[in-house]
């Protein structure tokens, strides 16, 4: 079963508000199996808009990336985020050779 990902870029307007967010969002990562991969670092920009922040994160399935992100927990913990920062997000299965 091939692994899901969920691929965000994000600017960080209000850092203060943003750490609320992290904080709400460990309860539903850790629910769905959720394991940081990419969490911010160095990063250079070769095509496309550039963010400040690039995040990473692997669940054990597809379905399971999905149904993280429809949760009412990743719900409540995102409505937090869209207050403190404005990206994109994309969830993408992964692939299974």
């Amino acid at each position: 079963m091939a692994k899901g990902y969920w691929v965000a870029r994000m600017d960080v307007k209000d850092a203060e508000t943003y750490d609320k967010y992290r904080a709400a969002n460990a309860k539903p990562f850790a629910d769905y199996g959720a394991k940081f991969i990419v969490r911010g670092g160095q990063q250079t920009p070769r095509e496309g808009d550039e963010r400040s922040r690039t995040v990473v994160l692997e669940f054990p399935s597809y379905a399971d990336a999905i149904a993280c992100y429809e949760s009412e927990a990743y719900q409540a913990a995102k409505d937090i985020r869209l207050n403190a920062s404005e990206g994109d997000l994309v969830i993408v299965e992964g692939y299974d050779s």
